[in-house]
């Protein structure tokens, strides 16, 4: 009795723990199997209740048919059936269902007749003792035997399987004599049977629901069908191939778009891939590998298929693998369109940093076609009117085009040299698109018939050499086309297309704007360089107390106002100047001509160099004041200048400056020094006077001049150049000006200087003692014919006779004037140099002045005579007075 009340405990909690889970499916399959029992045990119970009243062999045939059926649909009765050992779980039961259903005996057997229960156990394993052919055909046979127990009748039934397959077979039968008052008896038995078959179904079922469970993740009815509809919607409407191969390499599920995209026959799925004829080998290769595969990218017929494989037993699942599919055919054809592109703004963009880095032609023309090399064309040539390489407008037709550039990937192209002058055919797209303005593209130059009769061997050597394609675009700026700009393809690349058609004319089209910018600076700086030569000494004027080299280097930015002078003064003295405008352009050229003019114009009143200096720095202000309300630049403020004497007659050089540089001095010993003068400020600023300085030179020393430009440099300081120079000139005494100027600017200067450089470098001569004759001359009229006296025997000596009757006269004049207007001490000097010099010295500052007498008057003629027997004649003035001197010319030999 407690064993029967826990066996009721145990089912009623495996019942409470089922109804927890009504709602799952494992819930749902337990309440059917339930309901099916109840309904065979009543129905078993019903049968028995009717068939109790017919005869007592058929009473017992029935009742051991109901008995046997009852076991034989028990839900536990399968699983019993497919332990490991049968009878250990089946003799129970079919002896409490024996007992309980009043029978004899229960048996359960195969499908041969082995025994797997019998109320006796010797009788376990032993054939069954009746016929099993017709239960096995699946009927349910009664018969009458003589078996164990006795005159026994006895029911076979089948047991089947789901798919209605017999897996064994269940006897129960009555022995004869216990027949009689058997339904009483069973009745309670049936009812026990079922209950007890009811708590083997109710255990067999909680184990399947518990992995049901696990598998359903609870889900109910409802919701695993609408899991389902939801994944077979997904699984076939996503626009992503999917394939699941097995680990032998059977296809299992292949979704709609992997089918699309892999071409796969209706019947793929069960197939091995080997055997499917519409894969690429490298597909079917990586679908029975078995190996993962990332992005991996592989041909499908006319398709690029991005492929992905991951191993599916990670989770403990079974072998095989997952494949995904995706189409990348059009991606990747807008994705090599987008990187083209891509290319493309990046050498629109280069161009646009890398052409035009300089305001010159030819380098220019050479950017362009660097830049488009390899990049674009394999090679490229550039061709100008060659009057634009002069800065002037281009001629109308292509006649006279200049290559000024050829660059490609290799050096024996035979395409025109650089340097030529090529008159283009008007059948050549050269020349057709300088006169349009519009581009030519020719996709076949074997061809081109009007390009190939500009020169038929050497386009036939074009062709045979691989290049096949040609664009031509004309280099057109402001409406007035420059030159062409030709692009040629090789058999390394496809031919020119429309699309690259446009790329190369906007390509062009950056360049040329920078080349005629550069055309337009090359006139402008021509012009200004024109200009500023013309401003400057076209050479040196001839005398003999110097020997004079000189530079002068125009910066490559443009003109600017650096200028030199040698100027012939009176007495044989020569002047040296150099001077700088601050400033580059026209304006500062022009300033310097007017600081120039003046500076002659000031040497001729023969004025100190300090004079001169500040009658300079007077002019400039003026200029300042004139300009300061235009619209011009204001101001040559930062002018400077150096102004130098010599006197070959003294060895002295008398030297002031207005913030000019010091000037160098290279001594007979090789040494170098920089004179030390007395500072003065730059012209232009007023208000400080300037300072001369004087010296004593030995002959053969060399006095170096020269601007900033020559020294100064953003890459070194001041002290550097000037150090520089010092090392240049040192130790080359005896070296010739002309050879130290080449030898200073090699040492000085870059390739491309940034500023004007003027210098300029004097060898100083002395004049011989034998050409100079000095008298002093006693303030007496008396005295004149004395003078004349010692003169004509000078003259002579000299071997300049001939001139005596005309130095008479004008000594006579130039004396008796002192004589009579000036003050002591006179004295008289005469030099024979390029020219004979008298020269009258004294105390008076008093000048005298040229006129003309009239018929009337008794004297004024003297100084008239003077005139037109010399070529010059001046006064100058001295710290101690003046001196009047006159030249005269040398008789020719």
């Amino acid at each position: 009795m407690e064993d029967r009340f826990a066996r009721d405990r145990h089912i009623a909690r495996l019942w409470s723990l089922v109804r927890k889970n009504t709602r799952s499916v494992a819930g749902q399959m337990f309440l059917m199997q339930v309901a099916l029992v109840v309904l065979l045990v009543a129905f078993a119970v019903f049968a028995l209740v009717l068939q109790s009243q017919r005869h007592t062999d058929a009473e017992a045939k029935r009742r051991s048919i109901a008995v046997a059926q009852t076991f034989a649909h028990s839900p536990g009765i399968l699983s019993a059936l497919q332990a490991p050992h049968p009878s250990k779980i089946l003799q129970p039961l079919t002896e409490a269902g024996r007992k309980s259903a009043g029978v004899d005996f229960v048996v359960v057997m195969d499908t041969k007749g082995i025994r797997y229960t019998h109320p006796l156990p010797d009788r376990i394993g032993k054939r069954f003792v009746g016929k099993i052919e017709p239960s096995l055909a699946g009927k349910v046979y009664t018969e009458s035997v003589h078996g164990p127990l006795g005159q026994e009748v006895q029911a076979t039934v089948p047991i089947r399987n789901a798919r209605g397959q017999v897996v064994a077979l269940v006897s129960a039968g009555l022995k004869v004599k216990n027949v009689t008052g058997l339904v009483e008896r069973q009745i309670p038995i049936i009812l026990t049977a079922g209950a007890v078959a009811l708590g083997a179904a109710t255990a067999a079922t909680v184990l399947v629901s518990r992995r049901l469970r696990r598998q359903t993740h609870s889900l109910a009815p409802n919701e695993m069908a609408r899991m389902y509809q939801h994944h077979d919607t997904v699984l076939h409407s996503v626009r992503e191939g999917v394939l699941i191969v097995n680990d032998e390499g059977r296809l299992l599920l292949a979704n709609d778009e992997a089918r699309r995209l892999l071409e796969l026959p209706p019947e793929a799925e069960g197939q091995h891939v080997s055997q499917m004829p519409s894969l690429e080998p490298e597909m079917m290769s990586l679908l029975s590998s078995g190996r993962e595969a990332n992005d991996e990218v592989h041909l499908a017929g006319p398709r690029l298929l991005v492929v992905n494989q991951r191993l599916t037993d990670r989770g403990g699942g079974p072998k095989g693998t997952v494949v995904t599919l995706r189409d990348s055919t059009e991606l990747r054809a807008v994705s090599g369109r987008a990187e083209v592109t891509g290319e493309r703004l990046k050498l629109l963009y280069d161009a646009g940093l890398g052409i035009g880095t300089t305001l010159d032609v030819v380098r220019t023309a050479d950017e362009l076609a660097r830049i488009a090399v390899p990049r674009f064309a394999d090679f490229v040539t550039v061709d100008l009117a060659d009057a634009v390489l002069h800065g002037e407008e281009p001629a109308s037709t292509a006649k006279g085009m200049r290559r000024v550039a050829v660059c490609g990937i290799r050096d024996d192209q035979p395409l025109y040299e650089k340097g030529r002058l090529i008159d283009f055919l008007p059948s050549t797209p050269q020349a057709r698109g300088y006169g349009t303005g519009r581009s030519e593209l020719v996709p076949d130059l074997s061809t081109a018939e009007g390009w190939h009769l500009q020169d038929p061997e050497r386009a036939g050597q074009i062709v045979d050499y691989g290049i096949h394609s040609l664009i031509t675009a004309p280099i057109q700026a402001r409406g007035v086309v420059l030159g062409m700009a030709n692009f040629w393809r090789s058999e390394e690349h496809d031919p020119f297309d429309e699309e690259e058609l446009s790329l190369a004319e906007e390509l062009v089209a950056r360049a040329a704007v920078s080349i005629d910018n550069a055309r337009r600076y090359t006139r402008e700086h021509a012009l200004a360089v024109t200009l500023q030569r013309s401003l400057l000494p076209r050479g040196l004027p001839e005398q003999s107390a110097l020997d004079v080299g000189y530079r002068y280097l125009p910066a490559q930015s443009g003109v600017s106002g650096d200028w030199f002078d040698v100027i012939p003064l009176p007495g044989s003295r020569v002047a040296l100047v150099v001077g700088d405008v601050v400033g580059h352009g026209l304006h500062a050229a022009a300033t310097m001509g007017r600081l120039r003019t003046a500076v002659h114009n000031f040497s001729t009143l023969d004025l100190p160099p300090d004079e001169l200096l500040s009658h300079l720095d007077d002019l400039v202000g003026r200029i300042d004041q004139d300009e300061a309300g235009t619209d011009s630049p204001a101001g040559v403020v930062g002018a400077t200048c150096l102004y130098a004497i010599y006197d070959p007659t003294t060895r002295r050089c008398t030297v002031a400056r207005a913030g000019h540089l010091a000037p160098a001095l290279v001594h007979l010993d090789g040494q170098v020094t920089f004179l030390d003068l007395p500072p003065g400020p730059p012209l232009g600023l007023g208000g400080m006077p300037f300072q001369a300085a004087e010296l004593e030179i030995a002959e053969g020393s060399q006095l170096v001049l020269y601007t900033d430009g020559l020294i100064e440099d953003r890459n070194r300081d001041l002290d550097e150049g000037m150090e520089l120079l010092r090392k240049a000139l040192a130790g080359q005494p005896e070296r010739a000006p002309e050879e130290s100027c080449r030898a200073v600017l090699a040492a000085l200067l870059p390739e491309r200087p940034a500023d004007d450089v003027a210098l300029l470098i004097a060898r100083t001569h002395a004049l011989p003692p034998d050409r100079i004759a000095e008298w002093d001359v006693q303030p007496d009229p008396a005295a004149v014919a004395g003078v004349r006296a010692m003169a004509t025997d000078k003259l002579d000596e000299w071997g300049l006779s001939e001139l005596c009757f005309s130095t008479e006269l004008v000594l006579s004049e130039l004396v008796t004037n002192a004589v009579r207007y000036g003050c002591g001490p006179i004295h008289m000097r005469l030099i024979h140099d390029r020219a004979l010099i008298c020269e009258v010295t004294d105390g008076s500052s008093t000048s005298p002045h040229l006129r003309y007498a009239t018929t009337t008057d008794e004297g004024g003629r003297g100084l008239f005579l003077v005139s037109q027997l010399t070529e010059r004649w001046g006064t100058r003035y001295t710290p101690q007075g003046k001196v009047i001197w006159a030249e005269q010319a040398l008789p020719k030999p």
